[in-house]
């Protein structure tokens, strides 16, 4: 059975993901000090691109599809996906 709950998350991040990330709308992206980011474009694809893109990916097909821990997986995808975007930004971004 579909889960539209999901599915409006999934789209949702899609959304957020190409206003990031092509349209460079950084001011999405609360929690970070502006001051301390060398290239807000580069921020913007990084956090777009390889964050919000697959995890509304991941949401869509969780929403389509019932498989067996699919919750443990969208929360491991989620945290590994967060820490790569994480380590990212401290390395490549950050003054």
């Amino acid at each position: 059975m579909m889960d539209y709950g999901l599915l409006t998350i999934g789209v949702a991040l899609l959304l957020i993901s190409y206003l990031v990330g092509v349209k460079k709308q950084t001011w999405l992206l609360a929690g970070f000090n502006e001051k301390m980011i060398k290239d807000k474009s580069l921020l913007g694809t990084i956090t777009g691109l390889l964050f919000f893109l697959p995890l509304g990916v991941l949401g869509i097909v969780n929403s389509l599809f019932d498989y067996a821990h699919e919750g443990t997986i969208f929360v491991a995808v989620m945290l590994v996906l967060l820490t790569v975007v994480y380590l990212l930004i401290n390395r490549k971004l950050l003054k």
